[in-house]
């Protein structure tokens, strides 16, 4: 039993799927707090179908892969037979379940956010993760998510609306970065993506140089506007210097960027009240 829950966490990809949940509770907290609202029933609905939407992604993309990694990453759950594929299935179903019961009860700008976000990340790991276009989900679905946290919370979008165009740049080098990781194994398997057209050292400083220019561009327009708090300037330089370890590894790198998506999202919602 315990090795079946390891491997149905492994399966969610809980690196990623917990980034995501952390800077969507954060945000939330932030939105929901500078609006005078209480930490009640819609901010732990919004982290909810944020949660839902994190496993059926998970566990989607492996479903997808399941072919090509039974050669390429036989250590993974499903080709290493640590989890059934009926199994893996049934861990999505829930997953997208609790994202649309959790999102409903929110009403229907949730609804249709969270059900963007997830569509995007569903064609990502059906096809679009093989193409040069590989990146265009990320644009959507991280595009999405501000916006989703806000209707979740009950706060309005326009609260939100300047920071979607920033998520963009940081959209690509995300993308980058994760694709970093499994680059020989997507290039044994045929894939196209962004990153093997790019190439790997390309691939990897675009992504710093992306990111960085994120970090610094924001802060220093904050800083020239005298809106950033001494907890933004240090959540701030927390993130870029995740990022900047990234020089050292591909690993580290999407590590590094993990913890500058958090950072950042709560430094920016703290100097934007």
């Amino acid at each position: 039993m315990i090795a079946t829950l390891r491997a149905a966490l492994r399966l969610i990809h809980p690196a990623p799927a917990g980034a995501v949940i952390a800077l969507s509770a954060a945000l939330g907290a932030i939105l929901a707090a500078q609006a005078g609202l209480p930490l009640g029933a819609r901010w732990s609905l919004t982290v909810l179908s944020v949660a839902g939407s994190q496993v059926f992604t998970g566990a989607s993309n492996d479903l997808a892969d399941h072919d090509r990694d039974a050669s390429a990453r036989p250590e993974k759950p499903l080709p290493a037979g640590e989890l059934s594929f009926n199994a893996a299935a049934w861990i999505a179903s829930v997953g997208l379940a609790v994202q649309l019961a959790a999102s409903w009860r929110l009403g229907g700008p949730a609804l249709a956010l969270g059900a963007v976000a997830s569509a995007s990340a569903l064609a990502y790991n059906l096809s679009l993760s093989r193409t040069p276009l590989s990146a265009l989900p990320y644009l959507v679905s991280f595009g999405v998510l501000p916006a989703w946290i806000a209707a979740g919370v009950g706060v309005p979008l326009e609260r939100v609306l300047p920071a979607i165009p920033l998520v963009a740049p940081f959209a690509v080098a995300a993308h980058l970065a994760n694709t970093l990781r499994d680059f020989e194994a997507d290039a044994a398997g045929g894939s196209r993506s962004l990153v093997q057209v790019l190439g790997r050292t390309a691939s990897r400083w675009l992504a710093i140089g992306l990111a960085l220019a994120v970090g610094l561009g924001v802060g220093g327009a904050l800083l020239v506007g005298g809106s950033a708090q001494p907890a933004s300037v240090a959540l701030g330089v927390a993130g870029l210097i995740g990022i900047a370890q990234g020089v050292s590894g591909e690993r580290r790198l999407w590590y590094g960027m993990l913890l500058a998506a958090v950072c950042w999202t709560a430094a920016w919602a703290l100097s934007t009240a």
